[in-house]
């Protein structure tokens, strides 16, 4: 019986027990597609990646699945993998690292102990499919505090984007299963991205979120770097200046996590970049069953 080995780390946090669980699966060419979701299904997190050996020096492909699909881009799992490659010495920081998920490469640089890459394409806005009234009955709330209509906007992956009046709007929302199923499922995005201002000075933002999806029930995720992405790339269609955003999340569920964004400035136009810190707190093997 052979052993797959990973790594598990808390991405988007400085501390153990914080931020979004991620497990990286290294040298796994060897695994096929079937048993990549099965292992990421019994390990159960938000995302796990299967990184191959380097096609050239500091290029590694990567595969993201969720319990239940593949994923073309994520972002906890880009910086989670770049900090774990960083600290088993299989990438140097001082050098660009890239990584080859299947939306495109991504090149990761390092700073302030954080890693940070740029998204492989410009940002995507459309209309979203929820109007003011449903997302108001939606989220359990009264229709003062939910700011305008949601926007859908996205690198890869689609979020609804949902901008509430203040943090006890946030704290307070309470999502309806049944609406969910008839007004968010049917649509081509079935994630939700809510998010309050907490204060901006200059070109900064400090920003606090919460993330809802569902897989065999509605989850709360403690840490969305693609989502981050598409708020900092929707917020930046609409200034032309410089935007560097602070989001905290994941405080409601007690992994707080800060995801550091920017855009515009010498950024290029719908372009975003996305960084972040991680830990590393374990490492296992799965025995997988003789073929």
């Amino acid at each position: 019986m052979t052993t797959a080995e990973y790594y598990l780390l808390d991405v988007f946090t400085d501390q153990h027990f914080t931020g979004n669980p991620l497990a990286v699966f290294l040298n796994a060419d060897g695994l096929d597609t079937c048993t990549m979701q099965a292992l990421a299904n019994e390990l159960n997190l938000a995302e796990t990646v299967f990184l191959s050996a380097e096609s050239a020096p500091q290029h590694y492909p990567m595969r993201i699945f969720t319990p239940t699909r593949e994923l073309p881009f994520a972002g906890h799992p880009t910086v989670g993998t770049a900090h774990l490659l960083a600290a088993l010495k299989l990438a140097h920081p001082e050098q660009p690292l890239v990584l080859h998920p299947p939306i495109g490469k991504l090149a990761i640089t390092w700073a302030n102990g954080r890693a940070t890459f740029k998204t492989s394409k410009a940002v995507m806005l459309a209309d979203s499919t929820l109007d003011r009234p449903t997302t108001v009955e939606l989220l359990g709330l009264d229709i003062h505090q939910v700011v305008g209509d949601p926007v859908i906007a996205s690198f890869g992956l689609p979020f609804h984007l949902i901008e509430l009046s203040d943090i006890a709007a946030l704290e307070s929302v309470c999502i309806s299963s049944a609406l969910w199923a008839s007004a968010v499922m049917p649509n081509s995005a079935v994630q939700i991205y809510l998010y309050a201002r907490e204060h901006s000075a200059g070109q900064k933002t400090v920003i606090r979120s919460r993330m809802f999806c569902m897989h065999d029930s509605l989850c709360e995720d403690p840490a969305t770097g693609s989502a981050a992405a598409a708020l900092t790339g929707y917020l930046a269609s609409l200034k032309h200046e410089a935007l560097q955003c602070k989001i905290h999340q994941g405080v409601e569920m007690g992994r707080p996590s800060v995801i550091y964004t920017a855009a515009n400035g010498d950024i290029t136009p719908g372009y975003v970049t996305v960084g972040g810190q991680a830990v590393l707190v374990g490492r296992g093997d799965i025995f997988l069953a003789p073929s």
